[in-house]
């Protein structure tokens, strides 16, 4: 049974009172105190908020309180699994800020979120709804008694019914937006560090060398009619020197997007990549076609980080790559036969591979217990190279 559906149908009424009948009553009973608590905290939520909305606490008030009716919601789903056997799934919830891409994009998407405000919609309605239930259903315990489980089975369907339409997750479409917002965020945080690690890379390496080589052959001009020998020896170290930064902004490429990927495909990019694991690595490639660029660049980065972890990491003796394709997904896994007890939940770089993939629709698996071993498993939505 799938998180969206519903439990079976409640038995067809009987004039008699059997458990669902007295489950029926009970969240009928209930509905008043607890519609009572539901419309107080949005009227209050709604006025304060609207009233400081020429303030710069007013926005985020808002988005505050929306996620309290959220909360709110939360409790009538579990109250409504409970005593009406309704089961809904729970909604995405709200990217953080850092997710979202920033404070005011998660300012903006909690304004807008659809969730929150149809639970504001279920709490004003809920409030009349709560007084007509509560009196009906306690009359009809003392003056109805003969027809209660009839009137308790009508209104507690209306109830089933605002619960599925209110309190229900967004269709498909709202959870892949709010998905795919959540992936742009952790795809800006991405290309914003390895923009940082490029820069700090020609900083550091090439652009250093690049000075210094300058500066020798500066010298090496200024040497070259009272010292020939000097001069020489001094051409000949810068150009020991342009040979180093050649290779460092070669590295630096291919960190990039490798030469070798684009022209030969992901078999000839990761026979490469492990040539230079430290230990052995047995690449096997079984792919139809290319799929496109940028799928293949992602499973290229993802094994090429997953090899550099055995390399510093797992203590292996050896390591395999598979890569093949399965329908409308590209599968990649990695296995060594190190140490064991990898876990991507305590913030390593194997969380950073995962928010990656999940930014594309992917799936990623760790399976690395502590007597030894890692296998690694991901899943990239297959594209056609255009």
């Amino acid at each position: 049974m799938t998180a969206n559906d519903q439990a079976p149908s409640p038995p067809p009424v009987r004039p008699a009172f059997d458990a669902v009948t007295w489950k029926e009553i009970a969240h009928l009973m209930g509905n008043l105190p607890l519609a009572l608590i539901g419309f107080t905290y949005t009227v209050f939520m709604v006025a304060t908020a609207g009233g400081l909305s020429v303030t710069a606490v007013g926005l985020p008030l808002l988005v505050c309180g929306l996620y309290g009716s959220r909360q709110l919601g939360r409790l009538e789903r579990g109250r409504a699994r409970a005593l009406l056997g309704v089961r809904v799934a729970e909604p995405t919830p709200l990217p953080g800020p850092r997710r979202a891409g920033g404070f005011f994009a998660w300012l903006w998407a909690g304004v807008k979120d659809p969730v929150g405000w149809r639970t504001v919609l279920y709490a004003l309605v809920r409030l009349p709804w709560g007084v007509l239930t509560f009196t009906v259903t306690l009359a009809g315990l003392f003056v109805l008694w003969p027809v209660l489980p009839y009137v308790v089975r009508g209104l507690a369907n209306v109830d089933r019914v605002m619960v599925r339409s209110l309190l229900s997750p967004s269709d498909e479409l709202e959870r892949r937006i709010a998905e795919l917002e959540t992936g742009r965020g952790v795809v800006v945080d991405t290309a914003a560090a390895d923009l940082r690690r490029i820069e700090r890379d020609l900083h550091d390496g090439a652009q250093a060398r690049l000075v210094a080589l300058a500066m020798g052959l500066g010298l090496a001009k200024e040497k070259l009619t009272e010292d020939p020998e000097g001069a020489a020896a001094m051409v000949d170290e810068a150009h020991g020197e342009v040979k180093l930064a050649l290779q460092e902004l070669r590295d630096l490429a291919r960190g990039i997007h490798p030469a070798v990927l684009t022209d030969r495909g992901l078999d000839a990019a990761l026979s490469s990549v492990a040539s230079r694991c430290l230990v052995p690595v047995k690449v096997a490639v079984d792919l139809p076609g290319r799929p496109a660029e940028a799928i293949e660049g992602i499973a290229y980065f993802v094994v090429s980080e997953l090899l550099q972890n055995v390399s510093k990491h797992a203590g292996a003796r050896g390591a395999g790559v598979e890569v093949w394709r399965s329908g409308s997904r590209l599968l990649l896994r990695v296995s060594d036969d190190g140490r064991g007890g990898a876990d991507p939940r305590g913030g390593s770089g194997l969380a950073g591979l995962a928010e990656r993939l999940r930014a594309v629709d992917g799936v990623f698996l760790v399976e690395s217990p502590e007597d030894g071993g890692t296998v690694v498993t991901a899943e990239l939505p297959w594209r056609d190279r255009a």
